[in-house]
């Protein structure tokens, strides 16, 4: 995983008028919870510009965050975007430690030609992203499913896949990616058939 750097300044004033006042110097609200404490939550603002390369990427960043003198490693929990304008309200960041496990989405990626492709059908991936539960320095950057094997109308399920370190949380049944047949292949089924 890719370590992000990130200062932040700590904030005190909480209500809506302080958040209102924070977006409106051009900062972003943020919160980092799931700490030693688990009831205390850390509150400050990073600016815009830091967090673009943060947010705006399908990679997932270890975060290297200080907030004054304190120093955190964390991952991007939740991002909250104004819902005209897409700028960004607000964000959570989750507190992480070597020996805890954590629940993340990691993004999919198909390694390989499938058969059933060959054949002439088509790939579709129908679960971008994985949850995944593991120690944050176990969580890879991309899962790679191998799909050279996969035949004309056949699928793989979550249940098929395991990796090491990694506990698969979605649906056992739910599909990751199948080959469809595409009507030029029905039809030529139907004429060599």
């Amino acid at each position: 995983m890719k370590t992000f750097e990130l200062k932040g300044e700590a904030r005190t004033d909480l209500g809506k008028k302080a958040t209102k006042a924070i977006r409106n110097e051009g900062s972003i609200p943020a919160v980092i919870y799931g700490g030693e404490k688990a009831e205390t939550a850390i509150h400050f603002t990073v600016t815009n510009s830091d967090v673009r390369k943060l947010v705006y990427t399908p990679e997932i960043f270890l975060v290297d965050l200080t907030v004054g003198k304190d120093n955190y490693k964390a991952i991007l929990k939740d991002i909250q975007f104004h819902p005209v304008t897409d700028a960004i309200l607000h964000l959570d960041f989750l507190h992480v430690f070597d020996n805890k496990p954590i629940v993340i989405d990691v993004p999919v990626v198909l390694d390989g030609l499938a058969e059933g492709v060959k054949a002439g059908g088509k790939l579709s991936l129908d679960l971008r992203k994985l949850k995944v539960k593991a120690n944050y320095d176990k969580v890879p950057e991309k899962v790679h499913i191998d799909v050279t094997g996969l035949a004309l109308g056949k699928s793989i399920q979550v249940g098929e896949l395991s990796f090491e370190g990694l506990e698969l949380l979605n649906a056992k049944n739910a599909v990751v990616c199948r080959v469809q047949l595409t009507r030029a292949a029905r039809g030529l089924a139907a004429k060599n058939g």
